[in-house]
């Protein structure tokens, strides 16, 4: 009973919810809500090498995520609220280091001292379905928010997902603006790589059917940047036990996109073929992946927009040039076996050829990452997650693309009700 006021009223006063409110019956909506403060601390020092225009880029900063998901009210229409308080401050880096995107920079050079938003999501629920309008981080095969800095990214619009027929997912819905993960400001959208031709609608839709008890999955996705581009995106995954000790995943995607309407962002043309193919046992992972681009143009996808549905995504390049071909060879390995539970480690590297950028038309380029994560199991610090990564990458063409950088990373999330 005191934890659930403590709940009603924590969620109450975070939403702003009137009094009003607080007189009807909205047990589900209390009972139901999750709150979350993910405290997370975070250290890049990214070291140039050939062809710089900057030699260093080094920035620490502290950042807080508060994450409050309410419940649904009762009866056959459900409403409900989401709240994402985003809050980032800068502990090192100044003029000179700038720009490793922890934080804005300023037209002086310098790195923003802080910065942060709040975003506010309604939703609604009918049977098996639900409408969710406002401002939130989609992770959507055509449509992920990038969380790999401080904060991350948002957008603002309207979603529909609809669960009514066994094992099929419907999704739709139009974005209009997005604030980026390393800014404050709610902007118009662009295509990355372009960002003078800007719209403020994104419309998207897709399905997807699961079956062979889950295992398998087939999706389908299109996306459209009115006057810019348009896209679409197949997939399968399935996973495949093949005795107790080990199972064979897979994933198989096909993006394909061209201009839209008034074309601002000129004649596009892209077509982009991925498969990823993990062995797991129960210590060792070991993952082959490709990514193949054909046509005149890299990758299609949002300013800002994390491309983590391309296999060889990394933190330090995404190999998504045009008409780039790329492998990946990649390690984890889980030390639980060995009696360390909570301690991981992941090493790949990574080869991309026949890059066309520019006058370029054979460019090469690789990248290797190596990281090492624990996560704490038990006691005060459980969840608390520490991340040690080293990568380095070296492509023959242009500048600021050879590099070696380290990164820390900490996530402590603190469950509030």
């Amino acid at each position: 009973m005191y934890k659930s006021l403590i709940a009603q009223r924590a969620t109450l006063l975070a939403l702003g919810l009137t009094p009003a409110f607080s007189s009807v019956s909205h047990a589900a909506f209390v009972d139901d809500a999750k709150g979350t403060l993910n405290l997370r601390n975070y250290y890049m020092n990214r070291n140039m090498v050939d062809r710089a225009t900057q030699g260093k880029r080094e920035e620490w900063g502290q950042g807080f995520i508060l994450d409050l998901q309410s419940g649904f009210t009762e009866g056959p229409v459900g409403f409900g609220v989401d709240v994402l308080g985003l809050w980032a401050v800068k502990l090192d880096g100044g003029r000179g280091t700038a720009g490793t995107e922890l934080f804005p920079v300023h037209d002086d050079g310098d790195p923003a001292d802080n910065f942060g938003r709040l975003a506010v999501a309604g939703k609604l629920r009918v049977s098996k379905s639900e409408l969710k309008v406002g401002e939130w981080s989609p992770m959507l095969p055509i449509l992920n928010a990038n969380d790999g800095r401080l904060l991350p990214q948002t957008f603002q619009g309207g979603m529909l997902t609809v669960k009514e027929i066994p094992n099929f997912t419907f999704y739709g819905g139009q974005m209009r603006a997005n604030s980026p993960r390393n800014d404050a400001s709610m902007q118009s959208m662009s295509l990355n790589g372009s960002p003078s031709a800007t719209s403020d609608r994104y419309n998207f839709g897709g399905v997807e059917y699961s079956f062979n008890d889950n295992r398998t999955l087939v999706g389908a996705w299109f996306g459209q940047l009115e006057d810019i581009y348009k896209q679409r995106y197949f997939e399968i995954k399935h996973l495949q036990p093949l005795n107790k000790a080990w199972s064979l995943s897979s994933r198989v995607g096909l993006f394909s996109g061209e201009k839209d309407g008034r074309a601002e962002a000129g004649d596009l043309d892209n077509k982009t073929l991925t498969g990823l193919f993990a062995l797991k046992g129960v210590a060792n992972t070991f993952t082959f992946a490709f990514q193949r681009l054909t046509g005149d143009d890299r990758w299609l996808r949002l300013n800002g927009m994390s491309a983590g549905m391309l296999p060889n995504d990394m933190f330090t390049t995404s190999f998504d040039n045009a008409r780039e071909t790329s492998w990946q060879l990649r390690h984890d390995y889980n030390f639980a076996a060995l009696g360390v539970p909570g301690l991981t480690f992941m090493t790949r590297y990574i080869k991309g050829t026949n890059v066309h950028v520019g006058a370029v038309d054979d460019g090469e380029e690789w990248a290797r990452e190596n990281e090492l994560t624990y996560v704490v199991q038990s006691g005060t610090l459980k969840s608390l997650s520490l991340r040690l990564r080293n990568a380095s990458r070296r492509a023959d063409w242009g500048s600021n693309t050879s590099y070696d950088e380290n990164r820390m990373i900490v996530n402590y999330p603190l469950s509030l009700f």
